[in-house]
């Protein structure tokens, strides 16, 4: 079966939740799109408002509360929110990618093994720091204790605050730990996670995989093969090679995507090798910028069309091309809701990014949006 890169879009947008809100828990959300970007604390929020009919901001913070989500270093080694069921099998799968960090299993076994009973009740950062040095019996550099924080298994734990983490980082153990420096446990948890990643992202190639986990592109083609009679193969744009699970959402390429305002660091815009699934080709530098931030898109058929920042009075939008006066009907409606969503949390969200909006964009158009 071949399938268009327009084809490509829509399977992904099905996916993700993106072409129709759905009356979802925040923990099923989460599992369906199998993972939220989470380095900035108000993305997980953003990026279910515009998945989930009638989300809920409490509904988020009882979960993650309640340890039924759980934010961790994980895929491409940086911080993702996921269903904590999914929690042990994810990190599993990261073993080998995190262990390159630096920090080895054989160098901290014995410290990683301590530091999560130590976090058996959440400690705030200089707490569980102060712990390792008395363990070492020597200080510990920043780097060091930031690759050790990456390589250990433990969760952020939530702290009051409108998006429910802060700047001073409390952690907290996983409960049951995955398996570190377990080949066998790591290739198992690699074809889960790249099974799942079918069915959240998909249709999708080698490169594709490698990219949403870093995991090395062997390691995906060794999955692959021993998945072998549980994904399809398919032919995409240009005879490139892709994988499925049987049965998976494939819209037609005609199916209406409505405009969406997607937060920062979207699992959409980079979860693939090929970017320009959802990114086009002229856009990449302007929302993906040189220090690796990925700013708030606007979502037009699909596809990255221009940028948002909450200001006083609404939702600036910035669109890249020209768009018809209905898609900026449908903009504001989307900047009426999530004005409102912001209005008791965060009105200002993400400003600490507008030193970017002050160099300029290739704008056709920008407008305020919002309640007025």
């Amino acid at each position: 079966m071949v399938i268009s890169a327009r084809a490509l879009n829509r399977s992904t947008l099905a996916r993700q939740l993106l072409l129709e809100r759905e009356p979802l828990d925040v923990v099923e959300a989460v599992r369906r799109v199998v993972a939220l970007q989470a380095q900035q604390h108000a993305s997980p929020y953003l990026a279910l408002w515009n998945r989930i009919d009638g989300f809920d901001p409490a509904s988020l913070d009882a979960a993650l509360a309640g340890r039924r989500l759980a934010k961790s270093t994980l895929m491409r080694v940086t911080l993702h929110l996921v269903d904590a069921a999914d929690f042990g099998v994810f990190r599993e799968a990261m073993e080998p990618t995190l262990r390159a960090a630096r920090l080895g299993p054989e160098e901290t076994a014995g410290l990683v093994a301590g530091l999560l009973e130590y976090t058996g009740r959440p400690r705030a950062d200089a707490e569980a720091r102060a712990w390792a040095e008395e363990r070492l019996g020597a200080p510990l550099e920043a780097p060091a204790w930031r690759m050790l924080r990456q390589y250990a298994p433990l969760w952020h734990a939530p702290v009051p605050g409108p998006w429910s983490f802060g700047a001073r980082h409390t952690w907290a153990g996983p409960g049951t730990p995955p398996r570190l420096a377990d080949p066998q446990a790591a290739d198992a948890g690699l074809r889960m996670l790249l099974l799942r990643y079918l069915a959240g992202f998909g249709p999708a190639s080698v490169a594709d995989m490698a990219q949403f986990t870093m995991a090395t592109r062997s390691r995906v083609r060794a999955a692959v093969r021993a998945l072998d009679g549980e994904v399809e193969e398919l032919a995409g744009p240009e005879g490139t090679v892709l994988f499925d699970v049987p049965g998976a959402p494939r819209p037609d390429e005609d199916t209406p995507a409505p405009p969406r305002l997607m937060a920062m660091w979207d699992s959409v815009l980079l979860a693939y090798a090929d970017r320009g699934r959802v990114i086009p080709p002229e856009y990449r530098r302007e929302v993906i910028r040189v220090n690796g931030d990925v700013l708030p898109t606007l979502l037009v058929d699909g596809r990255v069309a221009g940028v948002w920042r909450a200001v006083a009075g609404g939702i600036e939008a910035t669109a890249f091309h020209g768009l018809p006066e209905a898609v900026w009907e449908g903009l504001a409606a989307e900047a009426v809701s999530l004005t409102a969503l912001l209005a008791d949390r965060d009105p200002l969200v993400y400003r600490r990014y507008d030193h970017w909006w002050a160099r300029g964009f290739p704008a056709a158009g920008t407008r305020l949006l919002g309640p007025g």
